[in-house]
């Protein structure tokens, strides 16, 4: 017989014992400007993320955004064609950017702060007509000088921008103004690249004035992990390597490249998901307990485990790309035959790896990290295995082994933190059965429009740091991963090596395998 497992779960719930939630107060004044004024980052995040924070009362009471970008625009025009984009993700599930009906007063707040200013960003005369209208931005709305720049553009004109802006000294602060710059990722593409650009930055910027942004780290249920560890006595006492077997995390799409062949083909799997997503949710379950919940305390803790991290050996990592299939439902092309990708393609679109902490906490516990696409479904979550209780005691129970214990932190598509244990199923002979306790966001609070970027955009008009990375962590994490890159630039695969719609490759389930191990299905 088989342990059954089934779902515990509150219809309704309210919160136990816990005072109103503590108001946010709306950060000082301050203007944005927006490179890239004109791209999907800024359409689907940025400014609905602006809304959200707009709506709920949290954005400045004098503010401005300025965009930047070579397209001919006038402020109302730019702003009009933002409004379509947002309304087309009113009532629209599949939409990225959750967004419920527009509240006039809401976006209104937004559109009467906006201007716009055309130009060349890897030229040196935008700079000084920005400086100029900054100055006039000032006075009109009262910002005081203090500037957010948001690099919401490729990452080829992040060093050109950055440069600019120190060239035309729109980086420097003051007793009584604040300059900041917010840098979108990849954030290099190797070692060596992030270690240049992190020089470049510094001929510029403080790193106070640096921040290095990864939206994963915006989500709720990711920030959760913290919480969940520290402000609760009976996790911590079994966080360790007396008690974990091992951990899994998994970062599972059912897209596909979305016609950005051209991207992926320098960029990749492992580039655009590992040194940055996957690792700061693999830094929140291996951190050490922090001395605050401050910047300086928190990324000193990361960075630590970043640190601890030995270099991933060639032979502990997988690539995949996927082949034809179905995801769905609905038939998928393979990687190769995407627009702008090469036919004989040797760039991976799946990447699985064990990872080793030479901490005292983790040492010899593998982390196990697998991330893709065109997967069996969107999902993405933290599983932490514990170690079997001994077995003799049911020896004569319906199991042949006691199963072990799971502590799964889902972070999409619902958000919830559920526990796997054993108990004894009902009747005069002890049978065990695997039952599930679930928390669920939904159950428990009110679920609120969010793109992911509120908080983090807050965050830096408030100047916390807690959320964004340094550069020390950012060079840390690109050193764990090198030997692989230069492994995968010098051998060809045998791709396409998945169906879409698999879980990837077969030689991931091998990885683990050799340890005697198995990952968990996709999809929970």
């Amino acid at each position: 017989m088989t342990n059954e497992t089934k779902d515990q779960t509150i219809p309704t719930a309210q919160v136990v014992d816990a005072p109103p939630r503590r108001p946010a107060p709306p950060p000082g004044p301050c203007a944005m400007v927006i490179f890239g004024a004109g791209g999907d980052l800024t359409k689907r995040l940025l400014v609905p993320a602006l809304y959200n924070l707009s709506r709920t009362g949290l954005i400045p009471e004098h503010f401005a955004i300025v965009g930047v970008d070579r397209v001919e625009h006038t402020a109302e025009s730019w702003a009009a064609g933002l409004l379509a984009m947002l309304q087309s993700f009113v009532g629209n599930p599949d939409s990225e950017s959750q967004i419920g009906a527009i509240e006039s007063a809401a976006w209104e707040r937004l559109a009467s702060a906006m201007s716009y200013v055309r130009g060349d960003i890897t030229g040196a005369a935008l700079y000084g007509q920005l400086a100029t209208h900054l100055d006039e931005v000032a006075a009109k709305r009262g910002t005081g000088g203090n500037v957010l720049f948001y690099l919401a553009v490729a990452d080829r004109f992040f060093a050109p921008v950055i440069d600019n802006i120190g060239a035309a000294k729109l980086a420097e602060c003051g007793e009584d103004r604040w300059r900041r710059v917010v840098i979108e990722k990849p954030f290099g593409h190797d070692l060596a690249s992030a270690r240049a650009l992190n020089q470049r930055l510094g001929r510029v910027l403080r790193e106070d004035q640096t921040y290095r942004i990864d939206h994963f780290l915006g989500k709720e249920t990711v920030q959760n992990i913290m919480a969940l560890r520290f402000a609760n006595g009976m996790f911590e006492p079994l966080w360790n390597r007396d008690r974990v077997d091992h951990v899994q995390i998994t970062v599972a799409e059912t897209v596909g490249v979305e016609g950005r062949g051209r991207f992926y083909e320098q960029t990749g799997a492992l580039r655009d998901m590992v040194p940055n997503h996957v690792f700061q949710l693999l830094a929140m379950v291996a951190m050490e307990p922090p001395g605050g919940f401050d910047a300086r305390s928190i990324r000193g803790r990361k960075e630590d485990v970043f640190a601890a991290m030995r270099d991933v050996r060639p032979d502990d990592a997988v690539r995949g790309q996927y082949d034809a299939g179905t995801v769905e439902g609905r038939a998928m092309v393979p990687y190769r035959a995407e627009p702008d990708v090469a036919k004989d393609s040797n760039i991976e679109t799946y990447v699985a790896m064990r990872l080793s902490i030479d901490n005292w906490r983790w040492a010899g516990v593998p982390f196990y990290l697998r991330t893709g696409k065109h997967m069996s479904a969107r999902y993405t979550e933290i599983a932490i295995r514990f170690k079997p209780a001994p077995y003799a005691p049911f020896k004569d129970t319906n199991v042949d082994a006691l199963p072990a214990n799971w502590l799964v932190i889902h972070i999409q598509p619902q958000e919830s933190i559920a526990m796997q244990f054993e108990v004894k199923r009902p009747g005069p002979v002890v049978d065990l059965a695997a039952v599930q306790m679930r928390f669920r966001y939904n159950d428990w609070f009110q679920p609120e429009p969010n793109v992911g970027y509120e908080t983090l955009i807050y965050d830096v008009m408030t100047g916390d740091q807690t959320l964004f990375n340094r550069a020390d962590m950012v060079e840390e994490t690109w050193r764990v991963v090198q030997p692989v890159l230069d492994a995968w630039t010098a051998a060809k695969a045998e791709f396409p090596n998945y169906a879409s719609g698999a879980d990837g490759p077969a030689a991931a389930d091998a990885l683990l395998a050799k340890d005697g191990r198995k990952w968990r299905k996709v999809g929970g």
